[in-house]
């Protein structure tokens, strides 16, 4: 029985809601020393959410209006082999999405292979965050970009300077020589709620300042794959040169930076996706101030808590919070006390929803900070102090290529497992600090596959028991007691829980 490695793709893609160009690198400004956080405006009154529709929404466009600027990008000749290939041989695109890479193929044709290309240009948008020429954009709109211009609703028109950009939340900032500008107020987006209004404003198509009226569909979306993701979904119509916009309320402040679209067409399918204010306002202090985003580590391999899984560790069924997997040596987690199979359940003194709720409650944390994390530990409620640190580097595993052992009994039907070898650590990047049996193949659609276990896995641990190596992994779950077997698994780095349900088979009567 082998893996299948096949990936089951979205008949739907992602698009950056994007600038038309994105080229070669601009240096930051790295003259940050003793430079004030950004003075923006922050209004934090509720919506009058009973006071229905008005009318007209000229005056608040009106408003909102002289805050969004359309933005320019320019990237120098390329010789034309060099367009499409990665980023060590020279492509302008670097690790863009094979959408965007299309897209400037397209607009690139017509010279041969070593010939030079003409200069790209493209559009997209950006909004004024503060009076003295702070603006707010994507990552992906300035990103490896040569020349940046910013053109106001006015007509003016200014060379900026990329101040810091930050790929993890796909946001960057842009900074213009010029006072007194019309800078949005900034809304609360934690307290934006689905069915509100919701206006989107910037530069789709190049044509010029447009406005779309829509609703917020959902929030605290992750669609991208980016590292911290709490998107604003909105049915407000958002295209191609609306990257880097703003999504108003129905006053007219700002509660997210237009950044994505879920489109099957490549246009606007009423799913678009933009960064709430309050990430946009954290990040941009962090890089007007120090020229780069600090984000705080606790040191825990986390996951979402199933109800399964909460029955396994003592919970409440209803219970929400992370799962902590693992706790590597040495982190700020090990030195607060924390455990593998605890359950997060309030971090800093806000209830954790989920796994990525943790990750987002850490990350807006500085390092060396404290923060309180409450635990329930086997059914136990635990309160612990974590010092924070710095986040460091993390590596990836590499898949398993050869089978040894095979679990052909009890829960883990169909899972194949072999002894840790210095080889087989070797080929699939386990530390030695690591002990279990590994994975080798995974029948699909096997229970053990869909609870997630795959090749180059470690079953570290088999319902709460340690697990030395394969001979053990094959008979613990030979008995397991009952239609459920709780598995510690090693995987990229770092140590999750599974359950693998017995499958149900029908009995002659």
């Amino acid at each position: 029985m082998k893996m299948n490695t096949q990936t089951v793709g979205r008949t739907a893609a992602i698009l950056l809601g994007g600038s038309a160009l994105i080229a070669t690198a601009l240096a930051l400004d790295s003259k940050t020393e003793g430079v004030s956080p950004p003075a923006v405006t922050v209004d934090t009154k509720p919506l009058d959410r009973a006071s229905g529709l008005p009318a007209s929404f000229s005056e608040v466009i009106k408003r909102v209006s002289p805050s969004v600027v359309k933005i320019e990008i320019t990237n120098k000749a390329r010789p034309a082999a060099n367009f499409g290939d990665d980023e060590e041989s020279g492509s302008p695109f670097g690790n863009l999405p094979p959408q965007f890479r299309r897209f400037f193929e397209q607009r690139g044709g017509g010279a041969g292979r070593g010939m030079q290309m003409p200069r790209e240009h493209g559009a997209a948008s950006g909004v004024i965050a503060t009076t003295d020429g702070y603006v707010l954009t994507n990552n992906h709109v300035v990103d490896h970009a040569d020349k940046v211009e910013v053109t106001l609703n006015d007509g003016r028109k200014y060379i900026a300077k990329v101040i810091g950009t930050d790929p993890k939340t796909d946001l960057a900032i842009v900074k213009i020589d010029a006072k007194g500008l019309p800078a949005i107020p900034f809304a609360d987006s934690s307290a934006v709620e689905v069915g509100d209004v919701a206006l989107a404003a910037g530069n789709p198509f190049g044509l010029g300042h447009s406005v779309t009226l829509g609703m917020v569909s959902a929030t605290g979306r992750a669609t991208m794959g980016l590292d911290y993701e709490d998107f604003i979904q909105t049915d407000a119509a958002i295209n191609p040169g609306n990257s880097g916009g703003a999504l108003v309320d129905a006053q007219g402040r700002l509660i997210g930076i237009n950044t994505a679209i879920l489109s099957r067409g490549g246009g606007n399918d009423g799913v678009g996706f933009a960064i709430p204010a309050n990430m946009a306002r954290d990040v941009m202090n962090d890089l007007i101030t120090s020229g780069r985003v600090s984000r705080a580590y606790l040191g825990v391999m986390i996951q979402d808590l199933t109800p399964a899984l909460a029955t396994q560790f003592k919970a409440p069924a209803d219970i929400r919070g992370a799962l902590v997997g693992d706790v590597p040596a040495k982190s700020p987690a090990a030195k607060a006390g924390l455990e593998s199979g605890d359950i997060i359940t309030r971090f800093a003194g806000q209830p954790v929803k989920d796994a990525r709720g943790l990750k987002l409650a850490v990350g807006s944390q500085k390092p060396g900070a404290t923060a309180e994390v409450k635990v329930l530990r086997d059914g136990v409620e635990k309160t612990l102090t974590a010092t924070l640190a710095a986040q460091p580097g993390a590596d990836k595993g590499v898949p398993a290529k050869h089978k040894v052992g095979q679990a052909d009994q009890g829960t883990l039907n169909g899972v194949g497992v072999a002894d840790l070898t210095r080889e087989a650590r070797r080929e699939n990047n386990i530390p030695a600090d690591v002990h279990g049996a590994l994975v080798t193949h995974v029948e699909q659609d096997s229970p053990a596959w869909e609870a997630g276990l795959r090749p180059g896995n470690v079953i570290e641990q088999i319902n709460r028991q340690k697990v030395a190596n394969a001979e053990e992994a094959v008979t613990l779950t030979e008995a397991p007691g009952s239609g459920q077997t709780l598995v510690k698994v090693w995987s990229n780095g770092g140590s999750r829980f599974v359950t693998v349900e017995e499958p149900v088979t029908e009995k002659n009567s």
